[in-house]
């Protein structure tokens, strides 16, 4: 092989490497985290968490992605250890899918269906077809499913222009003399885990071992310890991914080491003594692709099926391996945090999942402080006044942790979708925190009431129940639009908050009134004038949320456009507006 040999086997490796990693991030965001948050869900009962295992990593084609996210899941307390290893040992037979499908690139024959399931046949028309989708779907999935599709293409690429570099080597002694070296089984297990390691895929060095074979070099006797030992390399992503996380976590890292070490010790045991005793013939064959194929398979197949049984058992070993301290015993409130792992950054369609339910839990305590405060003007207390205080200082909390993931989120390479979910997830945490601050404003005007010993009379507690009660409707409907991500029940929230702006002024003008009258203090005036703001601005907040959510479905809106537009032109906007006015009258103004 000259200069320029060496030269298209590098390129050829350089495009494969490049075509499955475009390949793995387009079928990630196609699957938008509906794969990973399978994972977290359908993990009950061993066998199907190998199945699922095995399902997510064929679609994602990658083993790696899916230990590393199981890794993830076991460090921020979503799943147990023990739900864990049954993906593990799925994620190692998922990953044999696409040493198949490379192995597509050995088919011979003249037929023309024969010939038409050749890469070489079918890639060009993929990367036409991934061309046209990915340059006109500026948006969401086409371009998404032209990516994979361009992916695929430069991957079979690669895989024939390494093959058609090594060919010639198949009759330079030289070479293949160096290949015989592999015949020694630990010298092919070192190899297989050197190479897995410093690519950090299997599937992509079980697709170069495959490149390689065309030489006609390796024999099966050389292939079996070659991918053992890239097995074993493989588990080297897990253990770099398990560095600074919890315990829990570095011991998911090591069942996936101790099951690939246990199955390559006992296959390579039976494989080496059966044919010291008995002598298999096929041991001195030549190994084709599609060979390489069956064995990464049957060696997966044959480990899945020999410790699925002893799943205690591997969790056993890694516990004695790291065993549990007093510093794992963490508060609640740490661990429902942990879900937000910078591990999941690599998924963002599941990433987006975990922020959207602490988002939820959010909306919740945003809307319990605030109809906490409410209540402490009719009960004031020194505990119920330190009760808001401390959730505001929690929902707080939320939203800086969320604040900075989703910021961190953002920085990915995101789907179109998943952009947009992550600009509404940033706004409406702000909207949200913004309502538990208005609610420490009510609660604090309730303090000063208690302490100066002052009371709204009888028709003013009247009227700001009313305006109360619209508040809490407001809050119900925005929270419950929120949580649910309907659209349907989000555009209810606009006319309300129209009902409750003209709450706020009709309010605030009966009060000047009873001022003038003297029937109320200038104190009691302004302290209900602070508490009526609040109540409208936790409106605006929450029309602020709708907004956001109806823009998710109709990416052209603009917030301004939209309300005007309701005001305008919506006869069921100004029905809805009549009957909540008729609900939330404030009555004849009899001051």
């Amino acid at each position: 092989m000259d200069i320029f040999g060496v030269l298209t086997l590098v390129g050829g490796l350089a495009l494969f490497l490049f075509g499955m990693s475009v390949m793995g991030s387009g079928l990630e965001k196609l699957s938008g985290g509906r794969l990973e948050r399978l994972l977290e869900r359908l993990t009950s009962n061993p066998l199907k968490a190998v199945l699922l295992g095995a399902g997510v990593t064929a679609v994602i084609q990658s083993s790696s992605a899916t230990t590393v996210m199981v890794v993830g899941f076991v460090n921020s307390g979503i799943m147990k250890l023990s739900q864990a290893i049954g993906i593990i040992m799925g994620a190692n037979v998922g990953t044999t899918a696409t040493s198949w499908i490379l192995s597509l690139t050995g088919i011979e024959g003249e037929s023309v269906w024969i010939r038409l399931l050749k890469p070489s046949s079918f890639s060009p028309v993929l990367a036409a077809v991934g061309i046209i989708l990915y340059l006109s779907g500026k948006q969401g999935r086409k371009r998404d499913l032209g990516e994979i599709f361009l992916g695929f293409s430069v991957l079979m690429f690669g895989m024939e222009t390494m093959s058609g570099a090594v060919k010639p080597l198949a009759d330079v002694p030289e070479f293949t003399g160096i290949l015989t070296m592999f015949q020694n089984p630990l010298l092919g297990v070192f190899v297989g885990a050197v190479l897995t390691a410093v690519i950090q895929s299997s599937s992509a060095s079980v697709g170069i071992l495959q490149a390689l074979s065309v030489t006609g070099a390796f024999t099966y006797g050389s292939v079996i310890p070659i991918i053992m030992g890239q097995n074993i390399g493989t588990c080297v992503t897990a253990m770099l991914s398990a560095i600074g996380t919890s315990k829990s976590a570095k011991r998911a890292a090591f069942v996936h080491l101790y099951f690939n070490l246990i199955g390559s010790a006992v296959f390579m045991a039976l494989y080496f003594g059966l044919d010291a005793v008995i002598g298999f013939e096929f041991s001195d064959q030549t190994a084709g692709a599609a060979s390489i194929a069956l064995i990464h398979s049957i060696f997966n197949l044959f480990t899945t099926f020999l410790l699925l049984p002893f799943i205690r058992g591997l969790e056993k070993m890694a516990y004695l391996t790291i065993p549990v301290s007093e510093e794992e015993k963490t508060s609640e409130e740490d661990l429902e945090f942990q879900i937000l792992d910078d591990r999941f950054l690599k998924t963002p369609g599941f990433a987006i999942e975990q922020c959207r339910s602490l988002a939820n839990k959010m909306a919740k305590l945003s809307k319990e402080c605030f109809l906490m405060a409410i209540g402490s003007l009719e009960e004031c207390s020194k505990e119920r006044l330190e009760e808001v205080i401390a959730l505001e200082n929690r929902i707080d909390v939320y939203q800086d942790k969320l604040g900075n993931y989703l910021t961190k989120l953002s920085g990915s390479n995101l789907a179109y979708h998943d952009s947009q979910n992550v600009s509404t997830l940033l706004h409406c945490i702000t909207d949200l925190e913004r309502i538990s601050d208005h609610a420490v404003n009510v609660a604090e005007a309730a303090r000063e009431m208690n302490r100066r010993k002052l009371s709204f009379s009888k028709k003013a507690v009247e009227e700001m129940g009313i305006y109360g009660n619209a508040v809490e409707e407001i809050l119900d409907r925005t929270v419950g639009a929120f949580t649910c991500g309907s659209e349907r029940e989000a555009l209810t929230v606009e006319p309300l908050e129209e009902v409750i702006d003209e709450l706020n002024k009709e309010i605030k003008k009966r009060h000047i009134k009873r001022l003038r009258k003297g029937k109320c203090t200038i104190e009691l005036g302004l302290l209900l004038s602070d508490i009526a703001t609040s109540y409208e601005r936790v409106a605006d907040h929450c029309s602020n949320i709708a907004v956001c959510l109806i823009q998710e479905q109709d990416t052209e809106l603009e917030a301004h456009s939209y309300v005007t537009h309701l005001k305008e032109e919506n006869l069921s906007f100004e029905r809805q507006v009549e009957l909540l006015q008729a609900e939330y009258s404030l009555g004849k103004n009899k001051t």
